[in-house]
């Protein structure tokens, strides 16, 4: 049996060309080079490297360097126009990576890596439960984003949630690494003598066993997937619109350029979106810098009158004491149906949210509405609220910047499968989508340079009776939540249990 080399200089070189190479593998994954399946298989050199081929004291860098590979690669080109310290989050993330990690590999030479994968698994989805409660991360760069488009195997969002669907893709990764640590073990022999007293080569059995579970639980997620596909929805279509004016109303008016254009053509694309039949048309988030319900001053409820169409409108009003970001629903017979104060607001951007906490939905002829706004759409919780009330159809109004135009419409394809419901998301100047409540992308516009577009489709709406997410939200991210605590706390009294 041959020996892996024992020198650090070259072990520390292999273990960071293969730790780069799972971190350029889980960026080239997502948007927008959607090479979605690396990100099955992404993290296994990662890990790899880090059980085997690091020398010990370093075995924490692999994940470490990978990790802030990864960030960078995705989320360094979408803060770079927001700068301030937000372009520091994947050296942090690879920062505090490599500290969490510091004790993985004796861990699982102890415990013969009995606990590898299920630790490895849970710990990933609890970090990710703990950046729902961060609001400068939400849902960004979640390992389930670039299976978006594969409808055929999200559909049990509606009952695991994203952090669920995380789960699955973290668990082939772990698995597969076994298998390959296993191999490794069976050629090669581990030069470090502490190791080799305490790792006993991985038993053939033990490695098949992993193998069959993985493959079960695959497949039993597939065949749910495609099950929950074909399961009609007994609900009707409706014919929606989303109006992205060519450049972005706040911005705009923030700049204190003239409005009368861009309003006049937002009024027109209105108009064309109405004469093709839309009875929903949704403007973006800050379309006005004012109350349209105290002063209607581009006449948006005749519009709505003359149209026949409920108008869904994102507005922004500037107080002494804050922002009042908002969005409102308009029907054709003009009457105002209530006010929505975005839940989330960018708080590295400075934003505040004065009317944030209610969750208001509306019953109308063509199906219960709700509106969310933007960064409400990178958590799963706003989305949810609004579909525990009924809601089988929501507007997204939202105002997004270049950067993020091939990535942030993504997310809305998950709030549509985890709920059941139809979403409508209009921007100001970048991306726009039609989704229906089984995550298919109806209709999408798409301008990293900025661009005007309307979309209209049918899409059918949700029963309004949401899933079992809906109702117990992101509970497989609370499990491991727990999960993690355990392994915190009793990782000793494991270690001591496998020596005895």
């Amino acid at each position: 049996m041959a020996k892996i080399s024992d020198s650090t200089p070259l072990r520390i070189l292999v273990g960071l060309v293969m730790a780069a190479a799972g971190g350029l593998a889980f960026t080239l994954a997502f948007p927008p080079y959607e090479i979605w399946p690396l990100a099955l298989v992404g993290f296994v050199p990662v890990l790899v490297a880090q059980q085997r081929v690091m020398p010990p004291r370093f075995s924490s860098l692999a994940t470490a360097v990978a990790i802030a590979i990864w960030l960078q690669g995705y989320l360094g080109p979408v803060f770079a126009p927001v700068g301030t310290y937000m372009v520091w989050l994947p050296l942090i993330a690879g920062v505090l990576s490599f500290f969490f990690d510091m004790s993985a590999r004796r861990f699982n030479l102890v415990t013969g890596y009995r606990w590898f994968v299920i630790n490895g698994v849970i710990s990933w989805a609890a970090i990710e439960m703990i950046r729902l409660f961060l609001p400068i991360a939400g849902t960004w760069a979640f390992i389930a984003y670039p299976f978006y488009r594969q409808i055929w195997l999200i559909q049990p969002a509606g009952i695991f949630g994203i952090i669920g669907m995380g789960m699955l893709v973290m668990m082939i990764n772990y698995v597969l690494a076994l298998l390959f640590i296993g191999w490794l073990d069976s050629r090669y022999e581990l030069k470090s003598r502490r190791e080799r007293n305490i790792a006993l080569p991985l038993a053939r059995p033990f490695l098949q066993r992993w193998a069959a579970t993985g493959g079960i639980i695959t497949a039993c997620w597939i065949i749910l997937s495609l099950a929950l596909l074909a399961w009609p929805l007994d609900s009707p279509a409706v014919k929606v619109a989303a109006v992205q004016p060519a450049v972005s109303p706040i911005i705009s008016s923030n700049r204190g350029e003239d409005m009368t254009a861009i309003y006049n053509r937002m009024l027109e694309q209105t108009e064309e979106a109405s004469k093709q039949g839309a009875e929903l048309i949704v403007w973006p988030e800050g379309s006005l810098n004012w109350d349209p319900l105290a002063d209607d001053r581009l006449r948006l409820v005749e519009m709505a009158s003359a149209t026949g169409a409920h108008l869904a409108v994102g507005y922004v009003v500037v107080l002494e004491e804050g922002f009042r970001n908002e969005a409102t629903v308009i029907n054709p017979e003009g009457e105002f149906l209530g006010v929505f104060g975005k839940d989330h607001p960018v708080v590295m951007g400075g934003e505040t949210s004065l009317s944030r906490g209610t969750y208001p939905v509306y019953d109308t002829p063509i199906g219960t509405l709700g509106t969310i706004i933007c960064y409400d759409l990178d958590y799963t919780d706003t989305a949810r609220k609004l579909a525990a009330q009924g809601a089988q159809l929501i507007a997204v109004p939202s105002n997004d910047w270049g950067t993020i135009a091939d990535k942030h419409y993504t997310h809305v394809v998950f709030r549509a499968v985890e709920n059941r419901v139809a979403m409508v998301k209009a921007d100001g100047g970048f991306n726009s989508a039609i989704v229906d409540p089984y995550g298919r992308i109806i209709d999408l516009a798409v301008y990293p340079e900025g661009g005007e577009a309307t979309l209209v489709a049918d899409v059918q709406i949700g029963t309004g009776s949401g899933t079992i997410t809906t109702r117990l939200g992101d509970w497989p991210g609370w499990l491991s939540l727990v999960g993690l605590l355990f392994f915190i706390f009793g990782g000793k009294w494991l270690e001591k249990r496998a020596r005895s």
